[in-house]
C-alpha cells in the first residue's frame, strides 16, 4: 500500500519529529522540506547573494543538488554532496531562511523535487504548504499547532542539546513568532491549514501522544 502523507505546522510544532518517526513505523520515505529550505539558504548565504538579486538567486538554483542520505540509522542532508546537516540548523540560516523559501523560484524549485519524489515513494512529508501546495491530494494530512512559547522551549533544548547555545529562551519565542506572522503572511505558499487537514493541538502532548494520535488516523 502507498501512503501520501502531509504533515503541516509552524516550527516546533512537532511535525518534523512525528513525520520521521511515522515514516519508520510505516517503512516509508521521510522528507524533511524545511531541511530542504534551509539548505538552499546555506547555498545563498554562502555565495554572499543578495536575495532580492533573481538573476543569481536562478544562478545558483541551477547548480543545485540536495539529496537526503540514512547515516547512522539518522537522516541527513546533503547540499552538492557535502552534508549540511548541522550547518542548516544555524542561527544565522533560521534568521534568513523565511526569507529565501518565500522567493517564488526557491519554492518552484523545491516544490517539484518534493511532488517527483512522492510520485515514486509512498512519503511521509512534513512542512508549511504540503496538504495545500505541495500534496493536495494527500490521502492523509494534518495539521500541528502549538502554544508559541511551548514551541520556543522545545527549541531551546534540541538547541542546548546539540550543544547550540547563542540564543536564549525569550529571543527564540521572538524569533518564533516573528516567523509564525512571515510565513502566514508570505504572498507564494504560505503556511496555511488544508480545509480537509486534521487539526492537532501538541501544546500538552508527548511525542509518543502525537505518534499514536496520527496513526490512530491512518489505516495500515
Amino acid at each position: 500500500m502507498t501512503y501520501q502523507i502531509a504533515i503541516d505546522g509552524p516550527s516546533s510544532s512537532g511535525k518534523s519529529t512525528v513525520a520521521q518517526i511515522i515514516a519508520k513505523r510505516l517503512g516509508i520515505t521521510y522528507i524533511d522540506t524545511g531541511a530542504m529550505y534551509r539548505a538552499v539558504t546555506v547555498a545563498v548565504l554562502e555565495e554572499n547573494v543578495n536575495i532580492e538579486n533573481n538573476e543569481e538567486i536562478e544562478k545558483i538554483l541551477s547548480n543545485i543538488k540536495i539529496q537526503f542520505k540514512w547515516v547512522e540509522n539518522k537522516q541527513h542532508i546533503y547540499l552538492n554532496d557535502k552534508d549540511v546537516s548541522e550547518k542548516i540548523r544555524s542561527t544565522k540560516v533560521t534568521s534568513n531562511v523565511s526569507a529565501v523559501s518565500a522567493l517564488k523560484a526557491v519554492r518552484e524549485l523545491l516544490v517539484e523535487l518534493q511532488r517527483e519524489i512522492a510520485s515514486t515513494n509512498s512519503v511521509a512529508m512534513d512542512g508549511r504548504d504540503i496538504g495545500t501546495v505541495v500534496l493536495p491530494n494527500a490521502e492523509y494530512k494534518f495539521f500541528f499547532t502549538a502554544d508559541a512559547r511551548v514551541r520556543a522551549k522545545r527549541r531551546f533544548e534540541e538547541n542546548k542539546a546539540a550543544g547550540r547555545l547563542d540564543q536564549t529562551l525569550e529571543e527564540l519565542t521572538e524569533l518564533i513568532i516573528k516567523r509564525d506572522k512571515y510565513d502566514s503572511n508570505r504572498e507564494i505558499s504560505p503556511l496555511k491549514q488544508a480545509e480537509d487537514a486534521i487539526v492537532i493541538d501538541s501544546t500538552n502532548m508527548t511525542v509518543d501522544e502525537m505518534v499514536e494520535n496520527v496513526l490512530g488516523y491512518i489505516k495500515h
